[in-house]
């Protein structure tokens, strides 16, 4: 079980190629990066200084190398391209 306070809410998952987890926190406004096993975070990948509210969910473009973020606001609803390295 993986449990950390950048994570609250969890909404979307993802498995990368190499086996990594990509998980969002709706609540928390944050994508962390966690092993393969998802027990142990590598990573925070955006959160809300980059721009990040209520993400609902996530997919990651390999060939872009993206994080491509929807999100609800209350002022409008958003979506959100992410590059990682």
């Amino acid at each position: 079980m993986f449990t950390d306070p950048d994570l609250q809410a969890p909404r979307g998952i993802h498995v990368t190629d190499l086996g990594q987890v990509l998980v969002c926190g709706g609540s928390s406004h944050t994508i962390l990066q966690l092993d393969g096993e998802g027990k142990k975070k590598l990573a925070t990948l955006a959160t809300e200084w980059d721009g990040l509210c209520f993400p609902e969910s996530f997919c990651y473009n390999r060939s872009t190398a993206s994080i491509i973020v929807a999100q609800y606001l209350i002022l409008g609803n958003k979506i959100l391209v992410f590059k990682v390295k």
